[in-house]
């Protein structure tokens, strides 16, 4: 009965199911409430992109695993046919025990089979459905809860169950939903309950709540369909080729994947496999990505796949995630002043449904995950002026939970992109990628797809022109058209040539005058130059025309050729005026603009390259205005159109940093002048030529070309720097081979070859193919390494003998401090090294080289420097700058967009100095994130003291790098981001600042009055402050008294004081709740006077355990040691021992020679290390020292075999045996005695020595060895014995040390 529908179900469903959800998943979600931590729900809200305020909902939530579980749900990151986000998300974190559990549940549960998961369809309701059962939560009342648990007939373990939750009413939504009594599209059971309870006031508000809910599913749900259907246009009419438009395509028809790289955090760009993985690259850095690239590269489609996936819910699409996807293309913004504006004018249908205020509040939502698209920055007319709308959300000054995604070229980058910016760039086109477009949209047939890749690899140049997909493309379909393809030598040529073909497709179609006519328009563009040249070099770029002015200025007939062979591109608009109605307000215009910016470069071009000459003052005033970079392929165009040109541009252009490579490109354009491009080149090579490695394989085969035309012309080349590019080097040839696959031959006239790398180890081989290449320039004098390391030394054979003859000089690092010695074929530092060498994560890579070489060559010299001090910087690549602590209210120098603020200070902070770090976070006031390093902060300050500001501004405080602790500045208050572990460890071995972030922990632990189980001080004790009562530990910090642990385990080597013993019971004492104590690894006294211990341990009953088996303990109220098992008749102590069983058994013994009790034997298997002259105690192996003992009666001392004792050593041992006094028998083996001519003797104590196995003992008598078959050892058998037992022990360990050492 209890268990059935009751009749307000009944009624209030309708005839609707009564389970919404599957009971197996409401099983599921309970059994998942219980395995997340606070820890691992704070790091899937970071996965999961949770905006903040959500974040701090659930780390104060009463019960945050219940309510992450409502959330994941709300947010499809949970579904009854895949959880599969969420196990992503745990793996990610690496949660993986955890993520194996619940894959285990869910095939319990929800039979879920993995890899073949039911991908749920996003269901809108979902967020915001979510945040109505946040909302209903907070309106149920306990006695609420109870009331409609009787009305909904709930079993009575269920009613108790909800009732002792933490969070009752998240507990009795959950079950409300389960049993269908609320759901995405009615509540009416729980509407009709409520006005059955009189509730009138409480069912109104529900009511509001889930009307707002549908309202925003409502309208959310138009304006994605809307956004949509905008979007479809976008991609579903691409034209791979401008004169093509019978077919159009959708990109996902044409769209081949470029290469991509990721720049990492050390600014190192490394290869990502697929535009897929730009979202898990860049997570934990900014919302903003960029994605840069050359012209044509293929940016702006790209940009298209992206909103394709979306749009399609393209399941292993990163990019089908967002709720919301807003595509915008800059070049059309010009003028517009608000992101809703653009939205109305360029996204959004004359009859939307959709009001402007319904666009800003989605747009506003933080629960609603959205994705930005700006595509094409450098065509945005208005990015010179400072404070647009799009300024703004790269700035994050607005929508700053929303994610952004821009593309644009790398010459291009937006200011506002800082360095938390995820940057990816295009690569472009190799061979696998252009045959793979061909096949796709080109033409299947095998012999087609063979010819155009053939035709195109015959022509080097062509192929490296192509590496662009834009001009890969175009030159796919024309090729297919043409049996033979113009041969092209330079960019210029290839523009000219498909332009051609664009016109001649046209011509084609025509006859007579038509075809004439349409001739002269091809030859004859001046207007359409000037126009785009206007364009381009205003004060700010306009790319867009009203088609009414373009036909004026050029005649209906010029426009139509231009438009019908696909240059010249017509797009429609929706026109909206402000103040009149929709309806009214609507209007439309055709705007006009060039398929492709590289089309607008190339007409501006033609006109440049007329007027460079003739029109100085034009060509000035064009390059005041223009960026080289900016606008390359204008200059590299006009220098292939007008050679008389290009002698100005590239004078020009050399003057510009880093103009060096963009003169290569210039002068290459110029295919049959000879002589002015040498000319170019014999300017070129007075300064270093560069071969970068991101050069795109274009540029760096036009600057090996360069570099071949001077050394044919015998022009001297100063310097070639290849920067990290070089690959290997083909022995047989003597040719270097870039890692484009450019081959470098050898150039007689260089004078100088440097070759940097990135951390680098350079191979034997390679080195001495180096050689061979640089033994066929017969000028070169110099090489260096920048970045790299060599080997230590090379044989000299294989050395190229005419490098010693010209005396090259190789140069290992930049400064010098390393050099290579051709004649002794070994590295030689010139530098003697200081006696600390830090290697530090911001040194550079040649910087780190040298050091490493320099020690290379200090190690292999035996340098007198015989410790090297190797300190790493653990600054992390998420810091922005690095501060001291300034004055209150002083902003350090240069700091003004400091986003974070590292302070790095040792011991204990203050109140007062943490109030003034605050006072200089409140005068920055970009800063977002305050961490702290290797110190502790206050446990609570008095909130008054916190400037109210910073909270507004939500600073983070982290105490600590790994963010175990942050000080909530609303509280005041230290607090935990993780649960401390049942046994917490500060060990020596920690850093400074992983010591400080676990005091802090155990003080919040403290403060918050949280068991912890177990405190283990693992060897970092160095003396309890009895003024402050804190436990000064080895690094300088203080441990206060935590009164919630309770149990101490103290890990030390060595035997302890008696004062250190007391120092560790006084901080015992400190904490309040702890009782027991454990000490693991050292040898205590047997006994402290009982004056001398704290009489509250003793009423506290606490436990002082000597070992971790037990064996002995520490009896507080006696002040002894006190022993638990018997001692067995021999007592063995090995080398093999733990340090922790070899200080049990030393204890063990210990208390027995105190009791008197009679130790049969002791014998120190290979544990003996040394002894004292004066005989107290035997060192061991592990450090202990054995204190001699009262009732010992035989004692086997076995050193490590094969060791020689060294008089003093042997004298300790005999003083050793006079202290124990009972000692009848000492019997040493294996081991090498020095020679006496007297020993001393030892009365009532046999003394037995057994160096080697088949020699015999010996044993003393009246101070002289005598053998057991009677004779006495004399000097000369002595040395016999010597060599002997050296021999016998010849390959063990300690004598290979000892010859090792004398040789």
């Amino acid at each position: 009965m209890a268990d059935s529908p009751s009749t307000h179900e009944a009624t209030g469903s309708e005839g609707q199911q009564r389970k919404s959800t599957p009971p197996a998943f409401w099983r599921f979600k309970i059994a998942l409430s219980t395995i997340l931590t606070i820890k691992v729900i704070l790091e899937l809200a970071v996965t999961f992109g949770y905006p903040n305020a959500l974040v701090d909902e659930l780390q104060g939530a009463s019960d945050s695993a219940l309510l992450m579980v409502m959330v994941m749900e709300g947010r499809g990151q949970i579904h009854p046919t895949d959880i599969s986000p969420l196990l992503g998300a745990l793996e990610d974190t690496g949660h993986h025990g955890i993520a194996t559990d619940v894959r285990a549940w869910s095939l319990e549960y929800l039979d879920i089979i993995p890899g073949n998961e039911q991908k749920p369809k996003k269901s809108l309701e979902l967020s915001s459905f979510g945040r109505f059962k946040i909302a209903l939560s907070t309106a149920l009342r306990e006695q609420t809860i109870q009331n409609l648990g009787a009305i909904f007939d709930y079993p009575r373990a269920l009613m108790d169950e909800i009732r002792n939750a933490k969070n009752s009413a998240l507990l009795m939504t959950m079950h409300m939903e389960e049993r269908g009594q609320i759901q995405p599209a009615d509540i009416s059971p729980l509407l009709t309950a409520l006005k059955d309870l009189r509730l009138h006031g409480v069912a109104s508000d529900v009511e509001g709540q889930f009307n707002e809910h549908l309202r925003i599913t409502g309208k959310m749900a138009a304006f994605i369909e809307e956004l949509k259907e905008t979007c479809h246009t976008l991609y579903d009419k691409i034209q791979p080729i401008p004169y093509i438009k019978e077919k159009l395509y959708s990109v996902d028809k044409v769209f081949i994947e470029v290469g991509i790289e990721y720049c990492d955090s050390r600014g190192s760009w490394k290869t990502l496999s697929s535009y897929r993985g730009i979202f898990s690259v860049a997570k934990g850095t900014s919302r903003i990505q960029v994605i840069e690239g050359d012209p044509g590269y293929g940016k702006s489609t790209l940009a298209l796949q992206l909103v394709y996936d979306w749009c399609n819910e393209v399941s292993d699409s990163p990019f089908c995630k967002p709720d919301i996807l807003i595509f915008l293309n800059l070049r059309q913004l010009g003028g517009i002043t608000s992101i809703i504006d653009a939205i109305e004018q360029f996204l959004l249908p004359r009859d939307s449904s959709v009001k402007r205020l319904d666009v800003e509040h989605l747009l506003n939502d933080r629960d609603i995950r959205i994705l930005v698209i700006f595509d094409a920055y450098d065509e945005y007319p208005d990015q010179h002026i400072g404070d647009t709308f799009v300024t703004q959300i790269l700035e994050e000054k607005m929508l700053r939970h929303v994610d952004v995604l821009l593309t644009t070229r790398s010459s291009c980058i937006p200011p506002a992109c800082g360095s938390r910016t995820g940057r990816f760039r295009l690569t472009g086109f190799d061979e696998g990628a252009r045959e793979q477009y061909v096949r796709k949209a080109v033409t299947g047939d095998d012999e087609e797809v063979q010819r155009i890749l053939e035709q195109l690899n015959t022509n080097p140049i062509l192929r490296d022109i192509c590496q662009a997909p834009l001009f890969s493309v175009m030159y796919a379909h024309v090729a297919h058209e043409e049996e033979e393809f113009h041969n092209v030598r330079s960019v210029t040529g290839f523009f000219e040539y498909m332009i051609d073909c664009f016109h001649s497709h046209a011509q084609n179609k025509v006859s007579g005058g038509k075809r004439k006519q349409l001739q002269m328009f091809a030859d004859n563009h001046h207007a359409l130059d000037k126009l785009a040249f206007d364009s381009l070099t205003g004060a700010n770029q306009q790319l867009l025309w009203d088609k009414k002015v373009v036909i004026k200025k050029f005649g209906a007939e010029f426009y139509g050729l231009y438009t019908d062979i696909g240059i010249l591109v017509e797009e429609e608009v929706i026109n909206r005026s402000r103040g009149a109605k929709r309806a009214q307000s609507i209007q439309y215009r055709t705007e006009v603009h060039f398929y492709h910016k590289l089309f607008c470069e190339w007409f501006a071009a033609c006109h440049l390259a007329k007027r460079v000459t003739s029109f100085q003052a034009l060509f000035r005033n064009f390059c005041k205005r223009v960026n080289p970079y900016d606008l390359q392929f204008v200059y590299r165009f006009a220098c292939g159109i007008n050679p008389a040109a290009a002698k100005r541009i590239i004078n020009l252009v050399q003057k510009k940093p880093d103009g060096d490579k963009f003169a290569v490109l210039c002068a290459l354009e110029q295919e049959e002048n000879t002589e002015d491009v040498l000319s170019t080149v014999r300017d070129l090579v007075l300064r270093d030529v560069y071969i970068r490695e991101n050069d795109t394989r274009l540029l760096q085969r036009t600057t090996v070309q360069l570099l071949e035309l001077a050394s044919q012309k015998e022009v001297p080349i100063k310097c070639i720097d290849l920067d990290r590019t070089f690959e290997t080097v083909d022995k047989e040839l003597k040719n270097i081979v870039l890692k484009s696959g450019v081959v470098l031959r050898p150039i007689v006239s260089l004078q100088s070859l440097n070759i940097r790398m990135e951390t680098a180890t350079v191979s034997g081989q390679d080195l001495i193919g180096i050689f061979g290449f640089v033994g066929q320039c017969s000028n070169l004098m110099r090489l260096s390494f920048d970045g790299c390391v060599l080997p230590l030394s090379i044989p000299t054979e294989l050395i190229d003998d005419s490098l010693i003859t010209r005396d090259v000089k190789v140069s290992c690092c930049p400064d010098n401090n390393v050099l290579l010695n051709l004649r002794s074929g070994k590295l030689e530092s010139k530098t003697n090294l200081p006696g600390e060498v830090r290697i530090q994560n911001s040194d550079t890579a040649a910087s780190l080289a040298s050091k490493i070489m320099q020690l290379m060559v200090a190690s292999a010299d035996h340098a007198t420097v015989t410790e090297y001090i190797v300190t790493f910087d653990d600054t992390t690549s998420s810091m922005i700058l690095k501060l001291g602590i300034s004055p209150p209210g002083a902003s350090p120098p240069g700091a003004s967009s400091v986003k974070k603020l590292e302070v790095t200070e040792s011991g204990h902070i203050s109140e007062d100095r943490f109030v003034q770090v605050l006072a200089c976070v409140k005068a920055l006031e970009d800063i977002n994130e305050v961490v702290f390093h290797g110190c502790i902060l206050p446990v609570s300050i008095s909130t008054e003291r916190i400037d109210h500001s910073l909270i507004t501004r939500n600073v983070k405080v982290s105490c600590c790098a790994d963010n175990k602790v942050e000080f909530n500045l609303r509280s005041g208050k230290l607090k935990n981001n993780t649960e401390l572990p049942d046994d917490v460890c500060i060990r020596s071995s920690d850093t400074e600042a992983e010591q400080a972030s676990t005091i802090m922990q155990l003080m919040v632990a403290s403060a918050d009055k949280i068991p912890v189980t177990c405190l283990t001080l693992g060897g970092c004790i160095e003396e309890f402050d009895v003024t402050t009562s804190n436990m000064v530990l080895t690094s300088g910090l203080s441990l206060p008294g935590v009164s919630s642990v309770m149990k101490l385990k103290v890990t030390e080597s060595g035997n302890m004081s008696e004062d250190q013993c007391l120092q560790v019971l006084a901080f015992v004492k400190e904490c309040r709740d702890m009782n027991k104590v454990s000490f693991d690894g050292c040898v205590l006294p047997v006994s402290i006077p009982t004056e001398r211990i704290d009489h509250s341990l003793i009423t506290r009953n606490v436990k002082v355990s000597c070992c971790p088996d037990n064996n002995v303990l520490f009896n507080l109220r006696s002040g002894k040691l006190e022993s638990t098992p018997e001692l067995p008749d021999n007592v063995w102590i090995r080398s093999s021992d733990t340090v922790a069983e070899q200080a049990s058994t030393i204890m063990q013994l210990m208390v027995a020679s105190a009791d008197k009790n009679p130790i049969t034997e002791v014998s120190l298997v290979r544990s003996f290390s040394s002894a004292g002259s004066d005989g107290l105690s035997l060192v061991l192996n592990s450090g202990l020292c054995l204190p001699w003992l009262s009732s010992l009666q035989k004692l086997w001392i076995g050193p490590e075999w094969g060791r020689e004792v060294t008089v003093d050593e042997w004298t300790g041992i005999l003083n050793y045996a006079k202290h124990s006094q009972l000692l009848k028998r000492l019997w040493i083996r294996y081991c090498l005695l020095p020679w006496l001519d007297n020993n001393p003797n030892l009365d009532n104590t046999e003394v037995v020595w057994d160096p080697v196995c088949n020699v015999g003992a010996y044993v003393l008598q009246s101070g002289r060895w005598q053998h057991e078959d009677g004779h006495v050892l004399t000097r000369g058998a002595y040395a016999d014995l010597v060599t002997k037992f050296r021999e016998w022990y010849r390959d063990f360990d300690w004598q290979t040390q000892r010859r090792a050492k004398r040789e």
